[in-house]
This record gives structure tokens, C-alpha cells and sequence, in this order.
């Protein structure tokens, strides 16, 4: 399959979905990390190549300002088409962590400003939360800002709406919940969350990153507030993000200045990277049938590869058992008697995976999804993160599978037992 390419593309035609890119073939490893990062496609970077040269100030109403003006104005809408929102409910930002700690702080503070300081906001979210959202709450809580509940998730991974409606308190001004995990890839009730939270006056947002151009995210199908966009996730380059508000809703701006982002976020627009996001954006609201259907073949085929060459009672596959529940393209395998961290490390020059996610990887230790989930150390010790993308191929699979069988059967049973010993180790020591 391939998708159409672009107008500004060369002559030369452009890989397109299910066709590799040639810089994967020239490093001989095979990438399985796309819940890590995208490569910018290859429609993207055409697009983006003119914006190099292209200058001018987005503000400026002469002639090399207009055309830089225009070129965001159009990013604008592509974002927006693909979540079927308005232009003017998108708000660029640098990346997904800045998008989460606008939606959490704008939120507080709003509330803040309203209520005075005799009420103290409180904000729920769950127990498998981006450590953007994470590590947000904990800082804005140790300076005496807010409170918040962090209500637990079943052993597949999913938020139930009725824990999220029994932690809301009459103070509560913010649920935010990921859309979808960035491990498991356990698709969360977004909608029902937020309904409920409507109910009750309390904003929804909910952290999108990982849904992009895997399955489909209407804002207004959802019900949410605010929804994170991050453009690496799905082929825009890194650096350039978006925060949706839904028109009407009220939070302090985030940076004070120029008045871009209609006054609520301040700085001069990166006219290349949001040139590139839009463009993302384009291929993901023309390609997303064909893709998610592309990645759950090749998902799926990995697991039954993988299940069907390993020892009986070895392998656990984690996340909801039900597909429409689960990313399409997100494989969790724990293996039972090997440790995840020293497979890749051995593999890494031929096979690029994540042991959990690549921006809190923390070596031979259970990662927190995983433990709140409930997966035993063995084989949470030795669960592979395997995420398949647009540019992924069947050799991929196949090759890939066969590598981890490989290994699998060379050290199944030895590092197993030292990577038992060791979190016991560490467990102690906590």
C-alpha cells in the first residue's frame, strides 16, 4: 500500500505506508520503538524544506512575513481537521510536556483566580500517567497549589469511570486521564470520563500523544476541555506540539508577550516544525483506516510469531484483551526467565524496542504501569514494549520475532533468576 504523495514532492516518488525508508535499510536495525518516536515522513520533510529559507516573521505584514503567516495559518487548520476541531481552539506549543503542564497549571490557577485562597483546587488523574502530567501535579502540590487523587487502573491497564466519579470532589476542577497508554496501549473510556466530569462542572483534558494516527480522536466525539497533540508521534519532527481548548473554556495563559496563540501563548512561531505538523497532521486525517489496519496486521502477527515460538507458560501479553480496547499497533509481551533491559542491550545494533517507555526507562526495575497493573515481577522483569508503525514491514516482523526467539532460547532461565534476585534487592531497599 502507499499513500498519495505530496504536491511539493520531487519527482522521485516517496516511500509511502507500508514501504520502508531507505535510512532503515542503510543502519540494518530494525525500529519497533514507534511509541518512542516517528521518523519525520518522508512527505513532511519536503514539505518542510522550502521553511529553511523562509525567514520571515509570522507577524510581519510584509512581504516575506505573509507567506510564513499563511503557512501557519494552514498548519492550524490541518491540526484541527484531524481532531475536528476549529483553528481557533489549537494552540501550538514546543512539545506534549509543555501541552500537559498548560492544561494542568492553566487549569489550577484559573480556578485559583476564581475561588481566592480559601479553596484549595484538586485534580484527578490515574495511576499510569505520562510523567509530564506526573511530575506536574507532584510540583505544583509540594508548592502548596493543589491536591490530587491518582485512582488505580484493572489488570488491563483500563481507568474505570466509576473510580474516577467516586475520587471528584466538590474542589475538584480538573480530571485528566491519558487517552491511550503509552506501554500497554490500553485505550481509555475518554468519553464517559468526561460526561461524567461535565456533570459535575469539572474540566476534562486528556493526553492524546500516543492515539495519533493509530486511531481516530474527535474532540467533539470525546467531549473533552483540552487534548494533548504531540507531532513526533506521528511523523511531524520533534519540538512542536499543540494543546486543544475548547472554545469557551477559561485558563491562564501560559507565556505573556507578543500575544500569539490568541494571547494565551506568547513567543515567535516556529514556522518549520509547524509546517511539519501540519503536514503530519494532512497524512493522519487521509491515511488513518489504512494505517491502523496496517499496524494491527503486523502487530498481530508479531504476537501469534512470538507466542507460538516461545515455551508454553512463558509469555504474557499485556493490556485488554479486547482490540478495540488496545492501540493497534502496540505490542506488551512479558517473557517469563529473561530480563527485558539485557535483551536489548545485547540486540541493540539489530532490533530497536523499549523494555517500557523510552522517556522514563529505568533499566531492570518493574516499570510503575506495569506494577499498578498488577503483572508479577516474572514477567514483568522480561515484558519487550514492541511498536510498530507506517513505514514497518512484514521482513520487519518476521525478522524481528525471530531475533527475540533467538535470544530467548540462548538465555531463557539465567539472567531470569539474577534479574529476580536484583528487584528483590531493590525492593528491600526502598
Amino acid at each position: 500500500m502507499s499513500s498519495a504523495t505530496d504536491t511539493a514532492a520531487p519527482a522521485s516518488r516517496l516511500p509511502g505506508l507500508g514501504e520502508s525508508l531507505p535510512y532503515f535499510s542503510q543502519t540494518g536495525c530494525i525500529y519497533l520503538d514507534w511509541n518512542a518516536t516517528t521518523p519525520v515522513f518522508p512527505e513532511v520533510a519536503e514539505a518542510m524544506r522550502p521553511y529553511l529559507t523562509a525567514f520571515g516573521n509570522p507577524s510581519s505584514a510584509h512581504a516575506y512575513g505573509r507567506p510564513c503567516n499563511e503557512a501557519v495559518d494552514l498548519a492550524r487548520r490541518q491540526v484541527a481537521a484531524m481532531v475536528g476541531a476549529e483553528p481557533g481552539e489549537v494552540h501550538f506549543t514546543s512539545c506534549g510536556t509543555e501541552a500537559d503542564a498548560w492544561a494542568i497549571w492553566g487549569a489550577v490557577m484559573a480556578a485559583r483566580k476564581r475561588h481566592g485562597n480559601g479553596v484549595l483546587p484538586h485534580v484527578v488523574s490515574s495511576c499510569i500517567e505520562h510523567p509530564a502530567v506526573v511530575e506536574t501535579l507532584a510540583s505544583l502540590a509540594a508548592q502548596g497549589l493543589l491536591t490530587h487523587t491518582a485512582v488505580p487502573v484493572n489488570e488491563e491497564g483500563l481507568v474505570s469511570p466509576a473510580d474516577v466519579a467516586a475520587a471528584i470532589r466538590p474542589e475538584t476542577v480538573l480530571v485528566t486521564v491519558m487517552h491511550s497508554n503509552n506501554e500497554v496501549g490500553s485505550v481509555q473510556p475518554i468519553a464517559e470520563l468526561a460526561a461524567l466530569a461535565r456533570e459535575r462542572g469539572v474540566l476534562m483534558h486528556s493526553d492524546a500523544a500516543q492515539s495519533l494516527g493509530k486511531v481516530a480522536v474527535d474532540v467533539k466525539e470525546l467531549g473533552v476541555d483540552m487534548l494533548t497533540i504531540v507531532g513526533h508521534k506521528f511523523g511531524a519532527p520533534k519540538g512542536v506540539a499543540a494543546l486543544y481548548i475548547r472554545q469557551g473554556v477559561q485558563i491562564e495563559r501560559l507565556l505573556c508577550g507578543g500575544g500569539q496563540e490568541f494571547g494565551r501563548r506568547a513567543g515567535t512561531e516556529s514556522v518549520l516544525l509547524l509546517v511539519g505538523l501540519g503536514t503530519a497532521a494532512a497524512i493522519v486525517s487521509r491515511e488513518l483506516p489504512a494505517t491502523a489496519a496496517h499496524m494491527a496486521a503486523l502487530r498481530d502477527s508479531l504476537q501469534e510469531q512470538l507466542l507460538a515460538g516461545l515455551p508454553a507458560g512463558t509469555a504474557r501479553v499485556n493490556g485488554p484483551a479486547e482490540p478495540a480496547a488496545r492501540l493497534p499497533n502496540t505490542l506488551s509481551i512479558g517473557i517469563a526467565g529473561i530480563q527485558a533491559s539485557t535483551l536489548l542491550a545485547e540486540l541493540s545494533d539489530r532490533l530497536a524496542a523499549s523494555a517500557g517507555a523510552a522517556c522514563h526507562s529505568n533499566g531492570g526495575a518493574v516499570s510503575a504501569v506495569l506494577r499498578a497493573m498488577g503483572v508479577p515481577t516474572q514477567p514483568a522483569l522480561g515484558t519487550l514494549r514492541l511498536s510498530v508503525g507506517r513505514h514497518t514491514t512484514q521482513a520487519d516482523v518476521d525478522a524481528a520475532a525471530q531475533m527475540i526467539l533467538d535470544y530467548v532460547k540462548r538465555h531463557q532461565g539465567q539472567q531470569g533468576a539474577a534479574g529476580g534476585q536484583q528487584h528483590q534487592q531493590n525492593g528491600a531497599a526502598t
